[in-house]
């Protein structure tokens, strides 16, 4: 109450939030749509009101101390609840307090998300708002409000989120079935000296995991295809185009495709979970949806056994 009363505002906390999930103030400025010189006026108003250094500055840029980590996991849960306040009253004023928000990976939209929406739809009076993201993007749905349940791998931060598991999965390689892998056991660094590959972006481990292997063996990879979410490679590795390397969970999602899949070595091992936020009071119809969750992986993991 102290703080409120000399001046701490709800929009300085805001920024401040941004600034850190975006890296910068220019990026943090975009987002919010205000200028960078605004942004750097709320960071230094927050620091003053809380009297606490946030932010080493140098030239053109601040970097945040560990004293502004800590305080955003102080605030965060307060955001989010506003947050969740706001998606509630639009909800109610646009007849929507029967939606069941999911935030996941696109690529399960081929074959998991049906059958949660198929039972959620079976099961309750609710509809199913789907969201998609990279696995750093359903975190944020989740703590945002914008999404109920989400998709997601660990690691995971505990001290915002709970999750239940779902299944873990190794690397795998996709290729077109007449391919000539389709004779082998497991592929191999080795193996793909001269094949072209359809290959997901740099910034991701499972990029830089799988070309440190190709490149001890004194392979250089021949990429042909690069993409920047899981489930576009499908087409191209259907379409005989290339081979890329995915883990077994994203892999059943191409069910369709009627890819062949091996083993790939060296591997690395991934665990996947349903996702919300700590805290978070479960009505009926998210219990439902959870359950929904869990059992579409299950014949998935049965599969794997």
């Amino acid at each position: 109450m102290e703080l409120l009363q000399s001046g701490l505002k709800l929009r300085q906390l805001q920024v401040f939030r941004e600034v850190l999930r975006a890296g910068s103030t220019r990026k943090a400025a975009r987002s919010l749509g205000i200028s960078q010189p605004a942004v750097s006026q709320h960071v230094k108003q927050l620091e003053a009101t809380v009297g606490i250094v946030l932010f080493k500055r140098s030239t053109n840029r601040i970097v945040p101390m560990q004293e502004a980590w800590e305080l955003l996991r102080n605030i965060e849960l307060a955001l989010t609840s506003l947050d969740r306040l706001e998606a509630s009253i639009f909800a109610m004023k646009n007849d929507e307090k029967h939606r069941i928000a999911i935030a996941a990976p696109s690529v399960f939209g081929f074959v998991t998300l049906p059958r949660v929406v198929a039972t959620i739809h079976s099961k309750t009076a609710s509809n199913v708002r789907s969201i998609s993201g990279s696995h750093d993007q359903i975190g944020e749905h989740i703590l945002a409000g914008r999404a109920d349940l989400g998709i997601s791998r660990l690691p995971l931060d505990p001290q915002l989120f709970e999750w239940a598991a779902l299944g873990s999965a190794r690397n795998v390689c996709i290729f077109h079935p007449d391919h000539r892998f389709s004779k082998q056991s497991r592929i191999e660094a080795h193996d793909l000296a001269g094949e072209t590959i359809v290959d997901i972006d740099p910034q991701f481990a499972s990029h830089q995991m799988n070309f440190n292997a190709l490149r001890f063996e004194g392979v250089e990879p021949n990429i042909l295809v690069e993409f920047d979410c899981n489930g576009h490679e499908a087409g191209y590795v259907s379409a005989g185009l290339g081979i890329a390397i995915t883990n077994e969970i994203i892999a059943r999602e191409y069910a369709a495709f009627n890819l062949g899949i091996k083993p790939v070595e060296p591997s690395a091992l991934y665990h996947y979970v349903a996702v919300w936020q700590k805290g978070r009071t479960f009505s009926n119809a998210l219990n439902v949806s959870l359950e929904a969750i869990v059992s579409a992986f299950e014949p998935t993991m049965s599969a794997a056994a």
